[in-house]
Parts: C-alpha cells; sequence; structure tokens
C-alpha cells in the first residue's frame, strides 16, 4: 500500500467517523427541537417567551464561535473544545425530561445552542485537514451527508414515542440513547486521530490577515443567509393558508432534510472538479424557493421545499469547503469562526426582517428573498476570478 493510499483511507475513516458523530448528535439535537416550543408551552412558557428563547439561544450559539475558533487556534486544543462542545450540546437534551419549570428548561435549550456553537469551528478547523487528501469539496458533502441522516431520523424517533402515548419527558429521556454514541465514538475518533492537523501540511505564510477575497466571500456568504427564510416561517405559511394539509408540514420537512443530504454530496463533488462556479449554481438555483414556496399551492410548495432544501445542503458543505481552501491551516479556527458568527447574525437579521415583510406584503417578502440571495452571485464571481488568477 503506497502512502498516499494510506493517507487518503486514513483521511476517509476520519471523515465518516466524525459524520457517524454528527449523524447521533442531530438525532439528539434535532429530535429534542421538533417538540421544545410545545414543551416550553406546557410547562408554562407564554409565545412571547419561547420566542425569546430560541432567538437568544441561535445569537448566542453563533456569537460564541467567534470566541471559540479564537481559542482553537491559539490554544490548539482542537480535540478538548470540541469534545467540551459536544458534552454540552448533548448532554442538555436528556436533561430536559428532568426539567420541573420552563425556565430551567430554557437554560438547558440555549445551553444545547451554546454548546453547539462551543464545537463547530473546532470540528471544522479538523475536518478540513482530512478534506485536503479527499477533495474540500468531497469531504465536507459526506459529512453533511451523514449528519443530515440524524436531522432526519431524530424528530421521527420523538413523533414515534408522542404516537405510542409518550410523553415530551419520556422522549427526551430516550435521546439519551444517540448521546451517549456520539459521545463515545467521538471519544474513539480522539484516541484514534489525536493530531488530525497531521494529515494537511501547508507551508503558505501567515500574514498577519485573511485575503481579501474570504471577506468578500463572506459578504457573498451573507447575502445567502439574510434571504433565507426559516422553516418554521414556512410551515406557518402554509398553515395559514391552508396551502399544504397539516400532515404534510413535517413530511416536507423531512423532505427538505432529504435533499439537503444528496446535495451535499453532488455539490461537493462538482466543487472539486469546478470550484467556486458551483457556488454561483447553487445561489442562483436555491433563490427560486420563496416564489414557490410563499405563492403558489401544494405542488408549487414541494418543488420550493425541494430547492430550499438543496440550499441548505449547499451551505452545509460547499460553503464550509472553501473556507479551507482560502485560509492556512493555523488561522482555520477563528476563520471558521468568523464566518459561522456573520453566517448566523446575518440569518437572524434576514429572518427578522421576513417576519414582519410576512405579514406587511408576502410578495415583498418574497423580493427580498430573491433579490438578496441574488446578489451574492457578483461576488461569488469576484471571489472566482480572483482564486483562478491565484492559482494560474
Amino acid at each position: 500500500m503506497t502512502y498516499r493510499t494510506a493517507s487518503m483511507r486514513s483521511s476517509v475513516l476520519f471523515i465518516v467517523l466524525m459524520g457517524v458523530v454528527s449523524l447521533f448528535a442531530d438525532m439528539t439535537y434535532e429530535g429534542a427541537r421538533s417538540v421544545t416550543g410545545p414543551y416550553l408551552g406546557m410547562l408554562g412558557a407564554g409565545a412571547a417567551a419561547i420566542g425569546v428563547i430560541a432567538g437568544l439561544g441561535e445569537l448566542l450559539g453563533y456569537a460564541v464561535r467567534l470566541l471559540s475558533g479564537y481559542l482553537s487556534d491559539r490554544t490548539r486544543s482542537y480535540w478538548a473544545i470540541t469534545i467540551i462542545g459536544y458534552l454540552i450540546n448533548l448532554l442538555a437534551v436528556p436533561a430536559l425530561a428532568l426539567a420541573g419549570r420552563w425556565d430551567l428548561a430554557a437554560c438547558l435549550v440555549i445551553a444545547e445552542r451554546i454548546g453547539k456553537g462551543i464545537r463547530n469551528p473546532a470540528r471544522d478547523a479538523m475536518l478540513s485537514h482530512a478534506t485536503r487528501e479527499v477533495g474540500r469539496g468531497w469531504g465536507f458533502g459526506l459529512h453533511e451527508a451523514l449528519d443530515q441522516i440524524g436531522a432526519v431520523s431524530g424528530p421521527l424517533i420523538v413523533a414515534a414515542v408522542l404516537v405510542f402515548n409518550g410523553s415530551y419527558r419520556s422522549g427526551f429521556a430516550l435521546l439519551v440513547v444517540p448521546a451517549l454514541f456520539a459521545i463515545g465514538i467521538l471519544l474513539a475518533a480522539r484516541f484514534l486521530y489525536p493530531s488530525p492537523q497531521d494529515m494537511e501540511t501547508d507551508a503558505r505564510e501567515d500574514i498577519g490577515g485573511y485575503p481579501r477575497i474570504f471577506w468578500v466571500y463572506l459578504a457573498g456568504v451573507g447575502c445567502i443567509a439574510a434571504g433565507y427564510a426559516d422553516y418554521p416561517l414556512a410551515a406557518f405559511h402554509f398553515s395559514r393558508g391552508s396551502s399544504v394539509p397539516p400532515e404534510w408540514i413535517p413530511l416536507l420537512y423531512a423532505v427538505a432534510m432529504g435533499m439537503d443530504a444528496l446535495a451535499a454530496l453532488v455539490f461537493g463533488y462538482l466543487y472539486d472538479r469546478i470550484g467556486f462556479r458551483t457556488l454561483i449554481g447553487a445561489a442562483v438555483l436555491s433563490s427560486g424557493f420563496a416564489p414557490l414556496v410563499f405563492l403558489g399551492g401544494f405542488l408549487p410548495a414541494l418543488f420550493g421545499v425541494i430547492l430550499w432544501g438543496i440550499g441548505i445542503g449547499a451551505q452545509e458543505s460547499i460553503m464550509r469547503a472553501a473556507i479551507a481552501q482560502m485560509t492556512p491551516p493555523h488561522r482555520r479556527g477563528m476563520a471558521y469562526g468568523v464566518f459561522n458568527t456573520g453566517y448566523g447574525l446575518c440569518w437572524f437579521l434576514g429572518s427578522v426582517l421576513m417576519g414582519f415583510l410576512y405579514e406587511i406584503s408576502i410578495t415583498g417578502l418574497v423580493a427580498f428573498s430573491v433579490a438578496v440571495q441574488l446578489a451574492s452571485v457578483p461576488l461569488f464571481m469576484y471571489v472566482h476570478r480572483k482564486w483562478a488568477s491565484a492559482v494560474s
């Protein structure tokens, strides 16, 4: 066996192990997130409190990534930060079964989001080293595809518990099983690959900052995030307008998550062959979801949700892959922290604006969503041209 073959096999195994960790982790917290709203309501929280809890959790979860990324690069303690984040992220979920008051449950919901924020930059930095050998796009796409299997199955597990007359608490308690699987596999990966950074050597000089195309790229990603409507808003529209039968609303979300997994693999493969042009195609394709979702009936809504899922798959795979391509290994944790924080802030602000636009003019919401997403295209074209000239 040649050194290159052994290195590639090792890289693939690491990516698969971390993908399986994400599979069980997503099974845990996405299963919980599918019912935390009604659970908080059952414990006595009002609609306004639930909205604040959800928004605050997401905001803190993205904000903490900047600090986490900085500490990852400064200390090189990628594994320690990743493990701490996963422990907080996962153990907060079964603890919800023990919460007797809504304020305690709210703290656990927020803690789960913060835990995810802590571990993401360090984990993505480690993954980026392995993807150098197998292909940035394919590596992150494979990880995202495994991740989404858990995102689909977790809510289905909780739904099954409720169908068979179980309670929210019993659903949270059952989710301790995938949480322990995720933690166990994570520790095994730590034992097998104590230094993932050794999978990549890069002699690029540290010039004290990130290249200009990184910031232009981040602006393009921000446009995509700001124009992407949250599925809860789409689900609210389906319910209010009766364009989608109630029993189909969660099924459409499952369809979107399935398309997310497939798109991550396809776009990842394409990214390794045609580079940043894949981002342009993904942005144009996904921008069509809003008119179909918000202006049509059932069939347009179905196709719109498919496009929505395709866009999420691109965002979670090739957009992370591009960060690895543009930044040196020893500054990548911070790069992912900046990327995730900017992405989350733009998503939050765009979601708030679209929520207000929905009450004023649905057509205005659609126009904003399409326009701001398409605004990313010239920015991605600039990045593509500059990168092509730099490597030629």
